[in-house]
């Protein structure tokens, strides 16, 4: 056959079934396929959950507060159910762990709203948590972007519908004689401390001064009760303000004390020995571990009408080496120094680091402090930080020997001298260790006490304002 004839030899028909053995191997590598396709969309939908990795509980008198943290923000959806009356938290595209299934376990007897939580898988892609009441609440649900070693933040408060009068909630405490620290709350028990003796300066006419007794023991190792106050006496109230509190830690010792444990300790010793006094009553603005917005610790000196308003925190520092204690006040013009200044911000970021829903207007923060009534709340907040500062300096080392000012949100009571108190550096580790010391708290409880005795004495309290305005 020519070359040419070669070339033009017909091609034979491809067969339209191939054997079997050609069949089998493109439809197996298709269905493999087929199941790499469902494992990588099973795989990328299950990444797509967001994991929560923590979640905590906060009870209080004023709102039960709800937090779930995560890496990624989480959509929700709130709403009540009634007969029973049910709170429903409905999560987003979260997966379901023990993160969240172990919050049923942190809902205590004692909690005054919550009476139980269930979690659960509601339908594909929602985790529904039902929270059971013992009442109907008000309930608010925010979302806090990542602070302070924080991640993301969904935090549920749960408010009564009638909010608590502090005012009536205290007098009812204390015409009773109950203790202010709540149920299932662990009182600080006082070490014993130097007694105090009155100083010279307590004799002003126009009011029965506080005469500081020492302080005697019963045979169950309970505070001698106050003596009877005389109908002559003008009664005096002293709102005392734990700093930070809840999901603001506050500062951090070295050794890992937290700022706001130390604040409540000294604040419950302090309120004790004004409770001695028979013309004298003494409010905590928080009597356990939760958050208050800075403005809320404000309102609540307000309406129980105090007279002034004490805010306890410790120090903090980049530098270990920086020691010693101070006291501020509230400033018009400006920080007196930088220092002043940077340490106001760091305390104003409590609202940031607890957690406030940013929607919620603030009445005091954007007030306008050039009045009259703030002017002369100023200056008697100076002498008030003078006398407690100049007992301060008897136990520890001053930070500065004057009184400072900045711009502190929680001095911003325009009808209340006001003062904040750093009782030491605790990013100092010799006054963290001072801090933790009972002996040292007491000292300064004694000293705070004693600077508030020696301030009425030479500013006697008059007539009782009236509170204007509350909201």
């Amino acid at each position: 056959m020519s070359r040419q004839a070669e070339k033009l030899r017909p091609v034979p028909p491809i067969a339209a079934n191939p054997p079997p053995a050609r069949r089998f191997f493109p439809a197996m590598l298709q269905s493999l396929l087929g199941v790499i396709v469902l494992l990588l969309t099973g795989l990328s939908v299950w990444a797509a959950d967001t994991v929560v990795s923590s979640t905590r509980v906060w009870p209080a008198p004023d709102y039960t507060r709800v937090t779930i943290e995560s890496q990624q923000p989480i959509r929700h959806k709130l709403f009540n159910l009634e007969n029973p009356d049910r709170l429903v938290l409905d999560l987003e595209d979260v997966a379901l762990n023990t993160a969240l299934t172990d919050i049923a376990g942190k809902i205590g007897a004692e909690d005054p709203y919550i009476k139980g939580v269930r979690a659960g898988r509601f339908k594909p892609g929602t985790i529904r948590l039902v929270f059971d009441l013992k009442a109907k609440v008000k309930p608010e649900a925010f979302a806090l972007a990542p602070i302070a070693g924080y991640g993301h933040r969904l935090v549920l408060d749960i408010y009564p519908l009638t909010p608590p009068d502090p005012l009536l909630a205290f007098l009812k405490r204390h015409e009773s004689g109950q203790p202010e620290t709540p149920a299932g709350a662990t009182a600080v028990a006082p070490a014993p401390g130097p007694a105090l003796t009155p100083t010279p300066e307590l004799s002003a006419p126009e009011v029965t001064p506080p005469q500081v007794a020492a302080k005697s023991e019963t045979p169950a190792g309970k505070p001698a009760a106050r003596p009877a106050r005389t109908a002559s006496e003008r009664l005096i109230t002293i709102a005392i303000d734990a700093g930070h509190g809840g999901e603001d830690p506050g500062a951090r010792g070295r050794a890992g004390t937290l700022e706001k444990n130390i604040t409540l300790s000294i604040a419950q010793k302090l309120k004790e020995r004004i409770e001695t006094e028979p013309n004298m009553r003494a409010v905590l603005t928080r009597d356990g571990d939760f958050f208050i917005p800075l403005h809320m610790r404000v309102d609540k000196a307000r309406r129980v009408r105090a007279d002034l308003f004490v805010s306890i925190h410790a120090d903090a520092f980049v530098k270990p080496s920086a020691n010693g204690s101070s006291v501020f006040a509230l400033s018009e013009r400006g920080a007196t120094s930088v220092a002043a200044r940077w340490l106001a911000k760091q305390e104003n970021d409590a609202d940031l680091i607890g957690g406030v829903n940013l929607g919620i207007k603030d009445p005091y923060l954007k007030q306008t402090l050039l009045d009259l009534s703030q002017t002369a709340s100023i200056n008697d907040s100076l002498k008030l930080g003078k006398a407690v500062l100049q007992e301060m300096g008897g136990i520890n080392r001053l930070h500065k020997n004057y009184v400072e000012q900045a711009g502190f949100a929680v001095l911003k009571a325009p009808d209340i001298p006001s003062i904040l108190i750093e009782t030491a550096f605790i990013s100092n580790p010799d006054e963290e260790r001072k801090l933790r010391d009972p002996s040292y708290q007491n000292k300064m409880a004694d000293a705070i006490f004693t600077g508030i005795k020696r301030y009425f004495s030479k500013n006697p309290p008059l007539a009782p304002a009236q509170v204007a305005n509350n909201p």
